[in-house]
């Protein structure tokens, strides 16, 4: 009866979650652990990002930051969750995350503490993401992206392998559409 009831309970949550116009009542733990609102990046075009450290993906860093620089002063950001549910690749801690981020590919986007993207313990941002885009199914590795317009819905949702020329056009085309 205990296994039902809960059933019912995080099915009642997945369909309130899914249920959301937008991504700006959610709120995740910046690198100190402090709670954010997602409210602070309305009117911006998003991409949102699990990464790793140890990945094969990881070199996307590079591609992350440079699109980043390119078009932040156009109203983009790139928030940042370290994963480490896929083989164990985004070890240590969000600081150590963070210097090796800085030291290896300069990074200056906004990275968040550590979550989980799939499974009971997923964080309720990627329940939303996963069941509002296009492709709803479970990520499944890291550097999955999704392209949030400047009212907080998905645009598009990139899997890893993806080209990120690709992704930087999307994001072009956003900030030019929702100008």
């Amino acid at each position: 009866m205990k296994k039902i009831i809960t059933a019912i309970m995080l099915i009642m949550a997945v369909t309130a979650i899914s249920a959301q116009e937008n991504i700006y009542s959610f709120k995740v733990k910046d690198d100190q652990g402090k709670e954010v609102s997602l409210e602070q990046y309305k009117g911006k075009v998003l991409l949102i990002v699990n990464t790793a450290t140890r990945c094969g993906f990881t070199p996307q860093y590079k591609d992350l930051e440079a699109i980043y620089e390119k078009y932040n002063e156009q109203g983009f950001e790139i928030l940042d969750f370290p994963c480490n549910q896929f083989g164990g690749q985004a070890p240590g801690t969000i600081a150590e995350i963070k210097e090796f981020c800085s030291t290896n590919y300069n990074v200056k986007f906004t990275q968040f503490d550590k979550i989980e993207v799939n499974g009971e313990n997923e964080h309720p941002l990627y329940t939303y993401l996963k069941a509002n885009a296009e492709n709803k199914n479970n990520i499944r590795w890291n550097f999955t992206k999704f392209l949030i317009s400047t009212d907080g819905k998905i645009l598009k949702r990139f899997e890893s392998a993806d080209k990120m020329e690709d992704v930087e056009t999307a994001v072009a085309q956003a900030l030019n559409t929702e100008k």
